[in-house]
């Protein structure tokens, strides 16, 4: 799968819950291409902004959608990578607030 095909089918899934794609478009395909990337490495989209152990369960909690997508989009308008944002981050009616990561550190192998 390439990152345009991905691209599509996950805007389709992610945009009736409320989850858009930044509108940077350029940042977004960077960004899916890393789960490409990732797919094709593991076995599963693992969040290129952060450093996968290469072991499913391990990851399981940064598996893209991450675990910490909705906490981090509801406070901040955005995840902490930047892939995901709300209507409003992207429309710039919220503030770009850099994200601080949610992942507890026992989680860092």
């Amino acid at each position: 799968m390439n990152t345009e095909e991905l691209f599509e089918i996950l805007k389709k899934i992610n945009e009736p819950k409320g989850y858009y794609f930044n509108k940077d478009k350029k940042f977004t395909l960077d960004v899916l291409a890393g789960l490409v990337k990732n797919k094709e490495r593991y076995g599963y989209m693992s969040c290129p902004c952060r450093l996968a152990a290469g072991d499913r369960e391990k990851d399981r909690d940064i598996m893209c959608p991450c675990a910490y997508r909705e906490a981090d989009v509801k406070q901040y308008g955005a995840c902490f990578c930047g892939l995901y944002v709300s209507l409003e981050w992207n429309e710039d009616k919220t503030p770009h607030f850099f994200v601080p990561e949610r992942r507890p550190a026992d989680k860092f192998f």
